[in-house]
């Protein structure tokens, strides 16, 4: 054996472990820091933003078809959600996964649809590739990158850049502070499109019918009683004449809603109104006419109007029904405080049930 072959080889370590957080201040601190590091990116790429994320923007609201999303990755996830805001928010939209594209999807784009490509490096391999392709074919291409300097940003049309940031890993490395960045400028493009065209909270409503949102949103004729469930008279009848005229099978709402010879509301006589004759045994009111005792003129809602806003009318007038008027002023339904504490959920109703007549 050599003399070099005697000495020791000479051996390098990487020290691979980690400390972990031992007490809660600690461990709390560790979160705080990384949705701040967030937050702060945030707010950076919203300082940074310019002309062209407008007209990304405007693109998107002109758009006469779909908006077409792709991405890669993560960035693939966070165009998946901003699909979903674009759909809602009043713009057709779908996802179009990179790889799928090059064996056949890229058919999916049509020339009247606009594309959004994301990635933050502007280098992602499956989505530079077809990054041509998608702008010979469509009416533009979005691209929502960190910088304009990348193969992406040169195929685009229009490029969004959202700045360069230090991901919230503690090691740097799983994409966070930049995904936060593509989603939150992604969701200002959409919501800035939206408010180009004119998006309304009915039109929201629309493609919101379900859970909690879709009761929020739903209008007053989708929850008021029909005029076939309801109790009218004309005004020009006794207080027991139209109890017995406006009588209904099954159960009743809690008011007579009273009508002129064109059918138009002039007043509303409620159950309590007859309690408190009742409580005051004056049983020669009953035989008076109607119109002395109801409520000339009621608060009412009219057709189309959001239910949160006649609710917040009925909380404002501590009134248990809302007679729904047309546009001339004739009841078309009414909205009785029973069936709207059984519609809502657990965390609405206290709300609900303590209004008072």
């Amino acid at each position: 054996m050599s003399a070099a072959e005697k000495l020791p080889i000479a051996t390098t370590s990487v020290d691979t472990s980690v400390s972990l957080p031992e007490t809660l201040i600690e461990r709390l601190r560790i979160l705080r820091e990384i949705v701040s590091i967030e937050g702060h990116a945030i707010l950076s790429a919203a300082n940074t933003l310019g002309s062209d994320a407008v007209r990304a923007a405007e693109m998107t609201a002109q758009c006469e078809g779909s908006v077409m999303v792709t991405g890669v990755g993560k960035a693939g996830l966070v165009g998946k959600k901003l699909v979903a805001t674009l759909a809602s928010t009043g713009t057709p939209a779908h996802f179009l996964h990179p790889a799928e594209a090059v064996h056949g999807d890229l058919g999916r784009v049509r020339p009247h649809d606009l594309v959004w490509a994301i990635s933050n490096s502007g280098r992602s391999e499956e989505v530079v590739r077809i990054a041509p392709h998608l702008r010979e074919h469509s009416a533009g291409l979005i691209a929502i990158t960190a910088s304009t300097d990348n193969p992406l940003s040169a195929a685009a049309t229009c490029t969004v850049a959202i700045g360069k940031h230090n991901e919230a890993c503690p090691n740097g490395l799983a994409p966070t502070s930049s995904t936060a960045v593509m989603m939150a400028v992604g969701d200002g493009i959409a919501m800035l499109a939206s408010r180009l065209r004119s998006f309304t909270p009915q039109d929201f409503a629309k493609f919101h019918p379900g859970g909690a949102l879709g009761r929020k949103l739903a209008t007053v004729d989708q929850i008021m009683r029909g005029l076939d469930a309801c109790r009218i008279a004309t005004s020009d009848i006794t207080v027991r004449e139209a109890m017995v005229r406006a009588s209904k099978n099954g159960r009743r709402t809690g008011a007579v809603m009273l009508v002129n010879e064109s059918k138009q509301l002039v007043g509303i006589f409620t159950d309590s109104d007859l309690a408190r004759i009742l409580e005051t045994r004056n049983d020669i009111a009953l035989d008076e006419s109607i119109a002395n005792r109801m409520t000339a003129n009621p608060t009412t809602a009219s057709s189309g109007m959001l239910l949160q806003d006649a609710l917040a009318i009925m909380s404002r007038r501590r009134i248990s029904e809302l007679p729904v008027l047309d546009a001339h002023r004739r009841p078309i339904g009414l909205i009785d405080i029973t069936d709207i504490a059984g519609m809502l959920g657990p965390q609405d109703e206290p709300a609900i049930l303590s209004f008072k007549q």
